[in-house]
């Protein structure tokens, strides 16, 4: 079994320009990973893993710069693995990426799985759900049981993931938003998030939302309806709904998401954000 963070497959010194120049030049000319260009590769992914290098960064509230060369060298990442046994305790797998390996600052509780190549910040927990490469989740954060961080996904810190949350990944095309959940927000029971949405600071998103990059999201809250797509303003509590839609053969109701209020300042200070969406009395 190959030890993918041993430092003679990797280039520990090289900087962030230089290994994205060799991961160009390697997605022209294939052939160039037998070589330093490999080497690159799985230096980005290493550091992916440590989370010191990360595949979309906060430059401003609600803005996210996504780096595509990261996301092409995982692709890459694939193309030199090895498909390999890997155990973890009575557990066996057959993959090219091993289970991450270095545990002790944060709770992964069994079967939960986080892949090599993600990045788990010191204090957040791991029900038995999974962590995808690319991905990362912030410190105090849990990701609860069964609940998925797809490939590049971005998770904020002190974020709950409730019981089969979906929370969607990207590798293709490079440069394609990942899904972000920022710092405080709460994803409710069997949630789906996918295509990019930005679920932004605070917000709270009640049990069985759907939101895609093309889901409408509804502010219900004034006189007059606001539409959002890909986007859940920060602090906003959202629940699933649905809207009459005329098509040639009649009119059938289609999936929404409705914005029906803000979060309160005395839910901050409540010990369960479930406590937020009581308010509005909407299950979790």
């Amino acid at each position: 079994m190959q030890n993918p963070a041993a430092e003679e497959l990797r280039l520990p010194s090289a900087d962030e320009r230089e290994l994205k120049a060799e991961i160009e030049e390697a997605l022209a000319d294939r052939a160039l990973l037998q070589g330093r260009h490999g080497r690159a590769v799985r230096e980005i992914v290493y550091r992916l893993d440590r989370g010191t290098l990360r595949v979309a960064e906060r430059e401003a509230p609600g803005q996210w710069k996504v780096h595509g060369f990261i996301q092409n060298a995982i692709n890459l990442y694939f193309t030199l693995a090895p498909l390999e046994t890997y155990r973890a305790g009575d557990l066996q797998f057959f993959d090219k990426i091993p289970p991450k390996q270095d545990l002790g600052e944060f709770r992964v509780v069994p079967p939960g799985v986080v892949r090599y190549g993600a990045h788990v910040e010191k204090g957040a927990v791991v029900m038995p759900g999974y962590v995808n490469i690319g991905a990362r989740v912030g410190s105090g954060s849990m990701v609860d049981t069964w609940a998925t961080v797809g490939s590049c996904a971005q998770v904020g810190r002190g974020v709950h993931l409730s019981g089969g949350v979906g929370l969607g990944g990207v590798l293709e095309p490079p440069g394609a938003r990942p899904v972000i959940v920022e710092d405080g927000a709460f994803i409710g029971s069997r949630c789906i998030v996918v295509e990019g949405v930005i679920v932004e600071e605070e917000a709270v998103v009640g049990a069985g939302t759907v939101l895609t990059g093309s889901t409408p999201i509804y502010d219900v809250t004034g006189k007059e309806e606001k539409i959002h797509k890909g986007r859940v303003p920060a602090r906003s509590v959202v629940i699933p709904g649905m809207r009459p839609r005329r098509f040639p053969a009649g009119e059938y109701l289609t999936p929404c998401a409705l914005i029906i209020g803000t979060r309160k300042e005395s839910t901050d200070r409540k010990t369960s954000l479930n406590a937020a969406l009581r308010d509005f009395g909407v299950s979790v």
